[in-house]
């Protein structure tokens, strides 16, 4: 049974977290972006978030996102300081061509600073980092 699932490997689909500047707040806040660099729409995107380590483990945040057209972005989640000292994962599934498709992202903890990112031409030069 198990072995008569197929579930693709999933390509040109990459994960953002850029440091932008909030308005509302004057403050520089980090989000985390959906890129579909597929030239086909993707559909019924969800994606599971929470963040992690050996002592404490957040709520799973879940986000959708009905549409995502072909070579384009979607904002999806602000990320707290708090939350990047601690490794987080990001679990996305999707539609393309009535077929499922699953792909994880872990984004290990401390590894997201504004100190050892770099600009993002895709976002005018935000700085941030891109996770394949």
């Amino acid at each position: 049974m198990k072995q008569d699932i197929n579930i693709p490997q999933v390509t040109n689909i990459q994960l953002a977290l850029v440091l932008e500047f909030n308005d509302d707040f004057r403050t520089y806040d980090w989000n985390a972006y959906l890129i579909n660099k597929k030239e086909k729409t993707i559909e019924m995107v969800l994606i599971i978030t929470y963040g992690f380590d050996t002592k404490n483990l957040t709520a799973k945040l879940r986000h959708s996102i009905a549409k995502l057209p072909a070579n384009s972005v979607a904002k999806f989640e602000f990320l707290e300081n708090k939350v990047l000292k601690l490794n987080n994962s990001f679990k996305v599934s999707f539609f393309m061509d009535n077929q499922l498709f699953e792909k994880d992202f872990l984004v290990k903890m401390n590894t997201i600073s504004e100190d050892k990112a770099k600009p993002l031409d895709l976002f005018n030069g935000s700085k941030g980092f891109i996770i394949n």
